[in-house]
């Protein structure tokens, strides 16, 4: 037996989800976080008497009528699938809103029981919602519900099951005689009528609330981008900074200790033991994914304040403040939405981008959103901000301002090539009540981030780097190298010709930094991982451990990197194409080849063009001359260019 929960976005509806089948599904304060249908076990304790019963988390949706591929995911489930009982998610602090989707459901034919969520946060308010009234006029069952709270759900439970088999005479009928503007404008018109009847408010709705002062603030043209760049940097700060506020770094200096421990206790044991053996347990393994594990505490700790900023409220706000720019350079308000998911994971910010209707829109979202550096990135952000600017904590905030603006940019780049016209479009997003974060909900979702990174680390990054040092450790006649001739090993003959590309980049023809920037397209954490391996820097697993070394210029001289080059380098992994998964996300959302390679090709210039800029800036800055590789890499942006201009050319034409 199949329960269907359906609902607007942010009614609740897959927190309630988890609460009924004890899963872990993501949980956010704009649509497009459920993005296709999830399916489960109800958990047995609340269905005491009743068979087997399965809940299905359906995407949020404001009608039937498929407007977006969330809304079509939802209406096609519905309609073809047959569930057996609809559950009606509606947000009792917005009634008349919600109450328009379940009209529309009613006249479907399937039993249906409405869950007024939210009914604590009416409490608060003083608003008052007559259930029994309400279940009169609409013609279904009202339960009330908390689902943050787990309270009402038993009940909601058994009354679905009830409902089984049964026929609903819903209270509002739409004929078809009218036009579509009339129907919507007498669905409105009966559903306000029911509003007034069983709601009743201690607060005018026309009165503005502490909620909608605060409002004023935030989102602010000007002063809600201030807002957002301190927020942005008191999250990198915290996170990753060194300091009394430093909680990543605090963290990060225990579990690196650990790690250096267990890798000398290792290495003592295997002391005489051979040294193939000993390079790839202590390098390649030990040596490389603790290089990762390493940064764990700082990426745990972005993802907990991430996550106490999506459950307060905030990062919806943040959405609206960025929507005005989105529209100036052709890309609709919904853009906004995989872009902030994408601080996340590239590929749920890539699945996002169906709530977008225009295809030529959603495409472009979806080559741009893994602009934003992704969690997988923050490894390789510390690494080289902690190694090379270790009292600079502006590297990680200037890195997410420079990925907003490669997506500004980049958009309109694709606006001029396919000649996509500016439309008027709306950004409807529900803007949630400002509440105190649960620490609850918050550690649940770092946990659960972190989980996913320890596997990567334990099985892609571990088997990556373990292929690098059995690489680097032998020649092409597969014999063992001796020690300092690397360079003659697989790794530096594959590695080697890419590393020429780079001279523009960081000066230098690096096969190390070759091989990390290569690697880095499985995994972006195994750049940190590689480098850890073919420089056989264990200490490279902590950048306090490398600042030990001497200072940051001690690191560039193992390296032979110089500040401005370590700038760069770290630019062009987080701009270049992401992650092999991510990618494979893109190329199902954009569903052409063409636009797969374009997406490919775009984002490996974009990645040389601001590395080669930064590299070469930088160096004139510092030395009063331009860096090595000036004219070749003038050269491959000049040819960007000149394709980029042919192509609008062409266009235009045509």
């Amino acid at each position: 037996m199949r329960l269907a929960l359906t609902g607007n976005p942010n009614s609740g509806k897959t927190t309630m989800f988890n609460a009924l089948t004890a899963s872990s599904e993501k949980i956010g304060n704009w649509s497009g976080v459920t993005v296709d249908s999830k399916e489960k076990e109800i958990r047995s304790s609340l269905c005491s008497g009743v068979e087997k019963l399965v809940a299905v988390d359906l995407p949020g949706a404001y009608s039937m009528s498929s407007y977006s591929s969330e809304e079509s995911i939802t209406s096609e489930y519905i309609k073809n699938e047959h569930p057996d009982v609809l559950i009606n998610v509606v947000d009792a602090t917005n009634l008349s809103r919600s109450l328009f989707f379940t009209t529309q459901l009613l006249e479907l034919g399937i039993p249906l029981v409405v869950a007024l969520n939210k009914t604590d946060i009416n409490n608060m308010k003083g608003t008052k919602i007559d259930e029994t009234a309400l279940a009169e006029a609409l013609g279904c069952p009202v339960v009330n519900t908390v689902s943050t709270a787990k309270q009402g759900l038993a009940e909601l439970v058994e009354t679905a099951a009830g409902l089984v088999g049964k026929e609903q005479k819903p209270a509002f009928v739409q004929t078809d005689t009218v036009s579509a503007e009339e129907a919507d404008r007498q669905r409105f018109a009966f559903v306000n009528d029911i509003v007034e009847k069983v709601e009743s408010r201690e607060q005018l709705a026309s009165a503005k609330t502490v909620s909608d002062r605060i409002d004023e603030v935030i989102t602010h043209p000007l002063i809600g981008w201030l807002v957002f760049a301190v927020v942005m940097f008191g999250v990198f700060y915290i996170s990753q900074a060194e300091g009394p506020l430093g909680v990543g770094k605090f963290f990060e200096g225990i579990l690196t200790g650990w790690i250096e421990t267990f890798q000398e206790w290792l290495g003592g044991r295997l002391d005489g033991a051979n040294p193939f053996l000993y390079a790839i347990l202590i390098d390649g393994i030990v040596g490389g994914v603790g290089a990762v594990l390493g940064f764990l505490p700082l990426v745990m700790v972005m993802y907990f304040l991430i996550a106490l900023l999506e459950d307060c409220g905030y990062m919806s706000r943040a959405s609206v403040v960025l929507d005005p720019v989105f529209k100036k350079v052709g890309l609709s308000g919904k853009s906004v939405i995989p872009m902030v998911i994408g601080t996340g994971c590239g590929i749920p910010a890539v699945m996002s981008c169906r709530v977008i209707p225009d295809e030529r829109e959603r495409r472009t979202t979806a080559m741009l959103a893994t602009f934003m550096p992704c969690g997988a990135k923050l490894p390789v952000i510390a690494l080289f901000a902690g190694a090379f600017f270790p009292d600079a904590s502006w590297v990680g905030p200037l890195m997410y301002f420079v990925g907003i603006a490669i997506i500004l940019i980049g958009a309109l780049i694709i606006k001029a090539i396919t000649g996509m016209k500016s439309q008027k479009s709306y950004f409807i997003i529900e803007l949630p009540e400002y509440k105190r974060p649960s620490l609850k909900f918050a550690a649940g979702s770092m946990l659960e981030r972190a989980k996913a990174y320890i596997i990567k680390a334990a099985t892609v990054i571990l088997v990556c780097n373990t292929v690098v040092q059995v690489m680097q450790s032998f020649d092409w006649e597969l014999k063992l190298i001796e020690e300092g001739m690397e360079h003659t090993s697989i790794l530096a003959g594959i590695a080697g010709p890419f590393a020429y590309l780079l001279v523009p980049v960081v000066g230098i023809a690096s096969w190390q930094l070759a091989a990390a920037a290569i690697t880095g397209f499985i995994a972006k954490e195994n750049v940190v991982g590689t480098l850890a391996t073919v420089f056989a820097l264990t200490s490279f697993i902590d950048t306090e451990a490398l600042e030990l070394m001497g200072s940051g210029d001690t690191v560039a001289s193992v390296m032979g990197l110089t500040r401005a080059a370590a700038l760069a380098y770290l630019m062009f992994n987080l701009f270049t194409p992401p992650c092999f998964a991510a990618i494979g996300a893109l190329n199902a959302e954009l569903q052409s080849r063409r636009w797969l390679a374009a997406a490919i090709g775009f984002q490996l210039a974009i990645g040389f063009t601001v590395g080669f800029f930064v590299f070469q800036i930088g160096t004139l800055i510092a030395t009063g001359s331009v860096g090595a590789g000036f004219f070749g890499g003038l050269i491959a942006v000049a040819s960007f260019v000149a394709v980029i201009i042919g192509l609008i050319i062409k266009n235009r034409k045509a």
